[in-house]
């Protein structure tokens, strides 16, 4: 073999490995109705209270063979704020704390994954609200990778889909900006059914 061969073989066996890489990899988005992204805080150490944002628009990018390289974008509809109570929910809402007129978007975007365990990874990410960004880590678990059990039934669920469990503590949410009192670490929980795009 010449080394003009052996240099067209070697190129020819990289296009093809990075077609397979890119075939592999899949876009999924969020299922609207099977997303929940809830948060907890200590009500003065009296009682744990707890609300949730109820539209969240995310896109994962994800190889299963190589999950290190996924990647995660979240926008979550700070107006969608629902604790179940509607003066709670205006007081969040309002200039004392989120100021979701002024700041209508929390978002995430990862920017490192780190595999933990076989459905398990850390994904570390910048976390926007109230305009300030800090650095976060979700401990995520994946429940559900591949064909979705329902898709033989109904439709709208066949194809490919992705599911995971998240869960982060903020410990001061004015690390952010917002409040003019600490009312002690908010936990985040994310579950979310997630629907391949192509």
């Amino acid at each position: 073999m010449t080394q003009f061969q052996m240099i067209f073989s070697a190129a020819a066996l990289a296009t093809a490995c990075l077609a397979g890489a890119a075939v592999d990899a899949k876009t999924y988005k969020t299922d609207q109705g099977h997303t929940e992204v809830r948060f907890s805080w200590s009500h003065a150490g009296v009682s744990v209270q707890a609300a949730e944002f109820t539209v969240a628009d995310g896109t994962l990018e994800l190889d299963p063979e190589n999950p290190d390289a996924a990647s995660l974008n979240v926008t979550i509809a700070a107006n969608s704020l629902s604790s179940g109570f509607g003066p709670l929910d205006d007081h969040l809402k309002s200039a004392d704390f989120l100021e979701v007129e002024t700041f209508p978007e929390i978002t995430f975007v990862s920017t490192g994954v780190e595999k933990t365990g076989e459905n398990t990874a850390n994904v570390t990410g910048d976390l926007t609200i109230h305009g300030t960004t800090q650095s976060v880590t979700l401990e995520t678990t994946l429940t559900h990778i591949g064909e979705h059990p329902l898709g033989g039934a109904i439709d709208y669920y066949k194809g490919d889909w992705a599911a995971f469990t998240a869960t982060t503590v903020l410990e001061d949410h004015m690390a952010f900006g917002v409040g003019g009192f600490s009312t002690g670490p908010i936990t985040i929980n994310i579950v979310t059914e997630m629907k391949a795009t192509d």
